[in-house]
């Protein structure tokens, strides 16, 4: 499998083994450098994710405007639905600039927000923190049904094929869905919550990595 990666590829998973084996190293002799240093806010981490996802939303932007003419309004919908998920995903990992703009949030969030930042994945209602409920319980159920089971879906059936084409929702290779299981599975060797960021970064690289070359790669040609 390693032989039929590109060369891209191979760097991404090279970045993302160096990422795992640091953070696990600093968690397990420097767990206050971990959380403080290493994935704190704001930081090499998480900056790094909103980079990826940022990345991801242009290129499916450019594409979106590239064969704007020569697709339907299914798959305009489908990959321009993709390209502002993503680009609200870069947003809200970095609260959409308020820190780095010096950008105070207003009463609402102030009250509102578990981080009294101006975003929503850390909004409180009630009880219930939006971060857990959506963008993790949520979250992990899409991407179990994405990397795990519309895979062999889009292989065994031929309407499903069709109908992930027509929306130009890209399928993932198995080396995509091997990269995320390995990914999870490293989470146990780090105690600290703040073991999430690294978990963010290691998605918005493999997500770069299935839009830049998807099993039906042919979604993005005209």
């Amino acid at each position: 499998m390693i032989n039929l990666l590109t060369r891209t590829e191979k760097l991404a998973y090279l970045f993302l083994i160096i990422i795992f084996g640091l953070g696990i190293y600093f968690a397990n002799t420097d767990l206050q450098y971990f959380d403080e240093v290493y994935t704190v806010e704001d930081g090499f981490v998480e900056s790094g994710s909103a980079i990826f996802l940022f990345i991801s939303s242009m290129l499916l932007f450019v594409r979106f405007f590239k064969l704007f003419k020569h697709k339907n309004s299914f798959w305009k919908f489908g990959i321009l639905a993709l390209a502002l998920v993503f680009f609200f995903g870069a947003g809200e990992e970095i609260s959409w600039g308020q820190r780095i703009f010096n950008v105070e949030s207003s009463e609402y969030f102030l009250e509102n927000n578990a981080q009294g930042e101006t975003n929503l994945h850390n909004m409180v209602v009630g009880e219930t923190k939006i971060n857990k409920l959506i963008f993790s319980q949520v979250l992990t159920f899409i991407l179990i049904i994405y990397l795990l089971i519309t895979p062999f879906l889009y292989r065994k059936y031929k309407w499903v094929k069709n109908l992930a084409d027509k929306f130009a929702v890209p399928i993932v290779h198995w080396h995509h869905t091997i990269s995320f299981l390995i990914c999870t599975l490293l989470l146990v060797f780090i105690s600290s919550n703040r073991k999430w960021e690294i978990y963010e970064l290691a998605f918005s690289v493999i997500f770069l990595l299935i839009f830049m070359k998807p099993l039906n790669k042919e979604i993005y040609t005209s």
